[in-house]
């Protein structure tokens, strides 16, 4: 009587998430969060927030790159967001931020899209899971503050400022990622306001992503988690 041998598992060696996890990613995102509010004000502080926020986007594009198509349409996407970055960088006189804001909106919205299907995909809870899980929270923050810093550039009377110097009452670096976090957590400690319809159309929504997130997050880790009920046996003999 031959023995059926069991099939071998694929081995897991495609380019993207099975190589660069969303622990890179995340690790990434938390550098470019601790970092950024105290490099700000630095002389070449914009160079290094420059380095870290280019990080954060290959690591994105290489966690979602699994498949030749995904990755190549992410590749499209951060092309532009990268050039664009750097050239209003090198000539910020020249090119304004508006391009590499528009360009990276796209490019962070298509990697969130794609952890998303990635938690949802999944069939079980570990390590990976749970740093996507963290890394779309985080990348929803950045997405949100990108948004920001995109419409206090078209329209700087938008947001109103309190306790500010006037100089600084503007919607870049630390003012656009402090008020989105605190939006999207609905803490508001009202320091800076949302004043335009469109500044208040934004913070709405963010705040309902931010809580509807959490909760069907928890809700599909938990599903993941629970153990199955035991199949029950049909071959019990009936009294």
């Amino acid at each position: 009587m031959t023995t059926l041998q069991p099939v071998p598992t694929r081995k897991r060696v495609r380019f993207g998430v099975w190589r660069y996890s969303f622990v890179e990613l995340l690790a990434a995102l938390v550098l470019l969060f601790a970092v950024t509010p105290f490099v700000e004000d630095l002389p070449r502080g914009d160079l290094i927030e420059g380095g870290i926020m280019t990080l954060v986007l290959i690591s994105a594009l290489l966690a979602v790159g699994g498949r030749r198509k995904v990755f190549g349409f992410a590749l499209l996407l951060l092309v532009p967001t990268i050039i664009a970055k750097w050239t209003h960088h090198s000539f910020p006189h020249l090119f304004s931020p508006t391009a590499y804001l528009a360009c990276g909106l796209f490019f962070i919205g298509f990697v969130v899209a794609n952890i998303l299907g990635f938690i949802l995909r999944a069939s079980q809870v570990d390590a990976e899971v749970l740093c996507a899980g963290v890394s779309v929270y985080l990348l929803i923050g950045l997405l949100w503050a990108m948004a920001y810093v995109l419409l206090g550039g078209l329209a700087p009377d938008a947001f109103s400022f309190a306790n500010e110097p006037s100089g600084s009452r503007t919607m870049t670096g630390f003012n656009a990622f402090y008020f989105s976090f605190t939006t999207m957590s609905t803490v508001g400690f009202g320091d800076i306001t949302p004043v335009s319809k469109v500044a208040r159309t934004l913070a709405v929504l963010e705040a309902i992503t931010g809580m509807f997130y959490v909760a069907v997050l928890i809700s599909r880790l938990v599903a993941m988690y629970s153990p199955k009920r035991p199949e029950s046996n049909d071959n019990s003999t009936q009294p």
